[in-house]
């Protein structure tokens, strides 16, 4: 008798594989989700004890695409406490790097052969050159996605700066400038609220891109902090009438000691910082007057006028809360992005055009937000409250 033939749709059990391989991850994932509420809680579902730190409040579902397909997460809400997790947050990373690959191939000029085989090994399957511009494509509208959401918090610090890259132009090079919104929410933890194109930071400029925050959503500006840019001051004061703005203290200093020669600037500079050490904005002003009046006696009178028409500029952080001034007069919380992004563009050099050149920079502020950066509470905003 002959042996009997075996037969199988091997798409339907590539298929029943992949939703098996889906479901199991999606079922792990929750699993691991429920343990890390537990923990933080103190206590499991239910359970009495003395040591139990917050409650459970339910859960809420979310989308998270994954290799293995999209999976269905039911966050844990907890009462008393902030649910952070540490699992999610490696597949957002591993999510937005994958994205930020492909557009980095994309801008750089990487040759088709070689995004085939990179998109290998981040996907685990090859994509054609014909089907190379969707995948970038369709990374542009998920970034595009993400810089234009809704600002459902309020955010009583902001902090803003532009950054300048070269792109082509009609056969020559120019800058273009991406300009860059951080802002500490309602919770005390920093967040990236906007990324957009700007030709030059101009008063334009400025008020088009405040405008379009405060368009989605942005409210509860008590301040913004940033250096002396064309236009800024006045924008800040047409868009945000009832918000302080706070010129960074380091660009004042950097603003001060271009006037002042090399050598004397060691001493100059901790002249300034003098200012900023003081326990009032009193003592400070009364401080800044006295820099003055030094610089003008060293036949420094350039510097001289530079800190007597900018100091009060300087210490609009003094109408806050003390425990907040080290982190609220400078732009440094901003200061770290700036260079992740010039790390990351200086190996594209000059892009294509100023939209290509915006996707690239969102990615990477995607990315950092989404990180531990994020995670992290920078300021007890309860101190305003008080």
């Amino acid at each position: 008798m002959p042996e009997p033939i075996v037969t199988f749709n091997e798409e339907s059990l590539k298929t029943d594989l992949r939703e098996l391989v889906r479901g199991t991850v999606e079922e792990m994932l929750n699993g691991l989700l429920d343990e890390e509420a537990d923990d933080l809680v103190g206590a499991e579902r239910y359970e009495r004890t003395a040591g139990r730190e917050a409650y459970r409040a339910g859960h809420y579902e979310r989308k998270l695409t994954t290799t293995s397909g999209e999976v269905t997460i039911r966050m844990p809400k907890l009462k008393g406490m902030r649910f952070t997790t540490a699992i999610i947050e490696r597949y957002r990373r591993r999510e937005t790097s994958v994205e930020e690959a492909m557009i980095e191939m994309y801008l750089a000029g990487v040759s088709t052969r070689r995004i085939e085989d990179v998109s290998e090994i981040l996907w685990g399957s090859s994509v054609s050159a014909a089907t190379v511009s969707n995948l970038n494509e369709k990374a542009f509208a998920s970034i595009e996605e993400w810089r234009n959401r809704p600002l459902e918090r309020a955010y009583p610090y902001v902090y803003v700066d532009g950054i300048y890259l070269k792109r082509s132009w009609g056969g020559s090079y120019e800058n273009v400038a991406v300009m860059v919104a951080i802002g500490v929410n309602d919770d005390g933890y920093r967040e990236v609220i906007g990324a957009a194109e700007g030709f030059t930071e101009s008063a334009e400029c400025w008020r088009e891109f405040l405008s379009w925050l405060k368009s989605r959503g942005l409210r509860g500006v008590r301040m913004l902090v940033g250096d002396k840019a064309a236009g800024m001051v006045g924008s800040i004061a047409e868009v945000f009438p009832g918000a302080a703005y706070q010129r960074c203290t380091v660009h004042f200093y950097r603003n001060v000691l271009s006037k002042v020669p090399k050598s004397k600037r060691p001493r100059v500079a901790a002249m300034l910082k003098a200012i900023h050490a003081m326990e009032s904005r009193e003592a400070a002003e009364a401080k800044a007057l006295e820099v003055a009046s030094e610089l003008e006696k060293s036949k420094l009178g350039e510097a001289a006028k530079v800190v007597r028409d900018g100091y009060a500029e300087t210490l609009a952080y003094t109408r806050f809360p003390r425990e907040h001034w080290r982190r609220i007069r400078t732009n440094n919380a901003i200061e770290r992005l700036n260079r992740e992004i010039r790390r990351r563009t200086r190996v594209v050099g000059t892009f294509p055009d100023g939209r290509s050149a915006l996707m690239l920079v969102t990615a990477r502020l995607k990315y950092v937000a989404e990180s531990e950066w994020g995670s992290r509470r920078y300021l007890d905003v309860t101190l305003l409250e008080g």
